[in-house]
This record gives structure tokens, sequence and C-alpha cells, in this order.
């Protein structure tokens, strides 16, 4: 009786795991550039002194699902999205690197390059500051040109290029503050072949309407394991009652 209530014990409990990463991904549905998260479940026999007597389920590591988002038209200069594969390199708040496809760039009052959580945007120097300009374009290649304050119509200067890196996906992993990094630590080189485009945004790839229904599904299997200890619990009252009776 007790393998039939550990077993439906440890599913209600990775169904709420499941519920969790479910609802972090609908929480994000609007974040730019948000790759949601995905939970695999599989059974794990428990270790005995004798033999593997029991089997519970467990959740691996969270996976990342990279599929594209949809681009969205902003007309807004500091807006970009990456067409295709790749990823932009921001600096993380412990001062590593961590990657996003989120593009809604924005320069505070210093001068620094920032991204839409206020992290800086990473050059092949380091962080990006931006000089005083009067206008400013962002390249394909991530190049960034202004027009500085008070020059001729024609007198550009590239200030920095914007470090573009296009790692294997099955190498990153997410991070507890949320963040995308280098599964091995180490930080991938820039790659030139990876173009962005000005006045966009990426979506994020969080389908609403399959999300919500996983939700019915995970609260309903949930349901059905609680309602599997009860029945576990109860034929032990019975199981008790008839030796009582003995």
């Amino acid at each position: 009786m007790d393998r039939f209530l550990y077993l439906a014990m440890s599913g209600a409990k990775e169904n709420l795991y499941a519920q969790a990463i479910n609802n972090h991904n609908l929480a994000n549905a609007n974040t730019h550039g948000f790759r949601q998260a995905l939970g695999e479940a599989y059974t794990a026999p428990v270790r005995g002194p004798v033999y593997d007597s029991r089997d519970y389920v467990q959740t691996g590591n969270e996976a990342i699902d990279f599929t594209h988002g949809a681009l969205q038209s902003t007309g807004r200069d500091l807006d970009i999205a990456i067409e295709g594969e790749g990823f932009i390199a921001v600096q993380a708040p412990d001062g590593g690197e961590a990657y996003t496809r989120a593009g809604n760039l924005h320069i505070d009052a210093l001068g620094m390059l920032r991204n839409e959580r206020g992290l800086p945007v990473l050059g092949d120097g380091g962080p990006i500051a931006i000089p005083p300009n009067e206008t400013l374009l962002i390249g394909t290649d991530g190049t960034i040109t202004v027009r500085p304050v008070g020059s001729a119509p024609n007198a550009l200067a590239a200030v920095e290029r914007i470090r573009l890196v296009n790692p294997d996906v099955k190498s990153l992993k997410r991070t507890e503050d949320g963040l995308i990094r280098a599964g091995d630590g180490q930080a991938p080189p820039a790659d030139a072949n990876v173009r962005v485009v000005t006045g966009m945004l990426e979506t994020s790839n969080v389908n609403t309407v399959a999300a919500l229904t996983k939700m019915i599904e995970l609260s309903r299997h949930f349901e059905m394991q609680v309602k599997m200890m009860e029945s576990a619990n109860n034929v032990e009252q019975n199981h008790n009652r008839l030796l009582a009776i003995g």
C-alpha cells in the first residue's frame, strides 16, 4: 500500500512543480525575447539495501525552448531584433556575461547602453558608452554609428559594435536570476554572421492558448494524484479495521 501512496505523492509533488514552470511561462508571455521553459518528467527507482522497490516521479532540469518568437515593428531606433539565430551579449549583475534576445535598449543618464532589465549591453571592448549625439543608427552587424552634437549632417562616427554571439543552444542554461548563460562558463566568440534589424522587437515564444490548456491539464492531474492518495488512505483504514476485528 505504501508503494501506491508514495507514487501518488511524488506525482502530486512534481505536478505542482510543472504548474510552477507553466505559470512562469504565462507570466512572461508578453516579455520580449523570452524563451519558455520545459519540464520533463520521468520515473526514478528508489535505491534500497536489497533491491529497487519503489518508483518515484521526477522532473528533470528545466530545458529551454529556443523556438523563435514573432517580430513586431516599433519604428524606434534603439529597438533591435536578432534575424535568425544568435543572441545579444549583456553584462550580468555579477559581472559575468549573459545572453538575451530582447532588444528593447535605452541609454541611461550616464550614456551607458542598457537593455530593458537595466543590464549593460556589451561590445567588443566591454560595456558600451554612447556619447552625446543628435542621431544614432544601429547597423545590421550591430555597429553603432552616431552624429555627434553640433557636427555636420555627414559627420558620422562609429562608436562600438554590439557583441553578437551564436553559441550552440544545447550548451546554454538559464540561471536562478533568469539570465541565459553558457553552461561551461566560457564566453563564446563574437559571430560576424549574426544579423539584427532595427525598429523591431521579438516577442516571447510562449503560446498562451497552449499554456492555458496545459494549466487545466496539470490541475486535473494534480487532483487525480490527490484522489489516489485519499484512496490509499481509505484502503489502509479498512485494513486496520479488519485487523482490529480479528
